[in-house]
């Protein structure tokens, strides 16, 4: 969660709801298997999660392999209970794309533990960027902006090693 401007009139910025109402705005993120980010987006802190699925399978960029054609969209895609909705399931299997979603109420949230993490770490890269910590733009566009440059750079170390 991103704290942004305390007078609400940023784009893209919700009263957050664990936080006593001040205004922020949230990173949502999908990366491959290693962590490195594939697509990247913002919405207010009061947006539920589920909300941001959609437009973040479809920023996907298609990736070239070695061999084929260009893959359009993943084959598998790992996510906990809060994208546990029946319309997510038949859009993504709509897709072709294989979800392994944890269930609410019925599963524990340490059978996605080992791919979790993987998020978890590719948003503490991001945290550990001084201009994403907090919101100082009150446009959304040059936020979002800043948190795709984030993801480059983090590609690019990643990919430097």
């Amino acid at each position: 969660m991103i704290q942004g401007h305390e007078d609400g009139n940023g784009d893209l910025t919700g009263p957050n709801p664990v936080d006593r109402g001040k205004y922020g705005s949230k990173i949502h993120l999908i990366t491959e298997r290693t962590g490195l980010p594939l697509s990247v987006g913002i919405s207010g802190a009061n947006l539920h999660d589920s909300q941001a699925l959609e437009p973040l399978v479809r920023g996907i960029p298609p990736i070239r392999s070695r061999r084929g054609p260009r893959r359009r969209r993943p084959a598998k895609l790992h996510a906990d209970k809060g994208y546990d909705y029946d319309h997510l399931r038949q859009w993504l299997r709509g897709r072709g794309i294989t979800h392994r979603i944890a269930r609410r109420g019925i599963e524990s949230s340490t059978r996605l533990g080992r791919h979790h993490w993987t998020i978890e770490r590719t948003m503490s890269w991001l945290a550990g960027c001084r201009r994403l910590h907090r919101r100082y733009e009150r446009k959304a566009d040059h936020f979002l902006a800043f948190a795709s440059i984030a993801c480059t750079l983090i590609c690019y170390r990643r990919l430097a090693k």
